[in-house]
């Protein structure tokens, strides 16, 4: 299924847009984005269009610099409970191995490491493909991180060092003055490196309880991702099969690489079955089809997998009271 993002985590661009006098609405319009769902929670952005939001955001904005404003526009909403998780840790390394842990919240992709080395922690952003490496989002990920360390720790802490990949901008003095340490330019990697001496210090605001009670609504949100994540599978599997006319719970969870039995688990745990997956799939199609006029009654029973025309008939008035030429009708 295609990579998603937190929704509410695109607030920060909007603020960023914002800032500098901007009118974010037709930018995220522009790239596909209904803004309205950032005031919704838990709703989530299709990962490719982040990032065409970003690269549109950096064209309309033209500062090569604009992601450190990041630092200036977060909010621990912006992450779910995940922000005020980290917020109530206990050392600086605890809140990070806690975002690398609940990183799902913020995006289906694997974007954040943690590694010990000789001069402290060191925070890598990482990316499945290289087009997804946004200078001014890895600009804006690394500022937000460094500004959390620092509401949990004191305003002018400084990292040993910083990297990025992208080529040292016209305004690079700007990175220095807010990372308070050497930036590295050019570099193989994005990463920011917690010194070995603050990374395990205790917090003034640390609170066990409270990001106890946040880590347990990170659980409760990633598990109802999972269960949407097998119910979307499953229809888009479905949606491959049905021209076929056989489609069953055991070419699906094939086509999936399960088993029936997790399969059946899965869709369980969700609070649904195969049976209502196949139907709930097969009606949202046919209304769809049914809408085209340019598709014909017996074309529309084949591609949903039935093999008579009366079949589909008598399966789509058992699904809506109408017959599919009443539907198509008033439609």
């Amino acid at each position: 299924m295609p990579a998603t993002k937190y929704a509410r985590l695109s607030l920060i661009l909007w603020n960023i847009l914002d800032s500098y006098g901007i009118n974010p609405e037709p930018i995220f319009w522009e790239a596909g984005i209904n803004p309205n769902l950032m005031k919704e929670s838990g709703k989530r952005y299709r990962a490719r269009k982040v990032k065409i939001l970003w690269q549109k955001a950096a064209a309309a904005i033209g500062d090569p610099c604009f992601g450190l404003k990041a630092a200036a526009h977060w909010h621990p909403s912006h992450f779910s409970a995940l922000g005020y998780a980290m917020l109530a840790s206990n050392t600086l390394r605890t809140a990070l191995e806690r975002m690398e842990r609940y990183y799902q919240i913020i995006s289906d992709e694997k974007v954040l490491e943690l590694n010990d080395g000789d001069n402290g922690l060191r925070l890598t952003l990482v990316f499945s493909h290289v087009m997804h490496d946004i200078p001014e989002r890895n600009d804006a990920s690394l500022a937000v991180i460094l500004s959390i360390c620092r509401v949990n720790c004191i305003e002018d802490f400084a990292p040993v060092s910083v990297t990025l990949t992208h080529p040292k901008p016209s305004c690079s003095s700007k990175y220095f003055e807010y990372f308070k340490c050497p930036v590295i330019f050019d570099d193989p990697i994005n990463s920011l490196t917690i010194p070995i001496d603050r990374v395990d210090n205790m917090l003034p605001g640390s609170n066990p309880q409270l990001a106890e009670i946040n880590d347990q609504l990170m659980v409760k949100y990633l598990q109802k991702l999972d269960q949407d994540d097998i119910t979307q599978k499953v229809k888009a599997a479905v949606i491959n099969q049905l021209p076929s006319g056989n489609v069953t719970d055991e070419s699906v969870a094939k086509s999936i690489f399960m088993s029936n039995r997790t399969l059946q688990r899965k869709l369980e745990n969700a609070g649904t079955t195969f049976k209502i997956l196949l139907n709930e799939t097969r009606q949202d199609l046919a209304k769809q089809y049914l809408r085209d006029r340019d598709s014909s009654m017996t074309e529309i029973a084949f591609l949903l997998g039935f093999s008579e025309n009366s079949t589909f008939s008598r399966a789509f008035k058992r699904w809506t009271g109408l017959s599919p030429s009443q539907y198509r009708k008033a439609s």
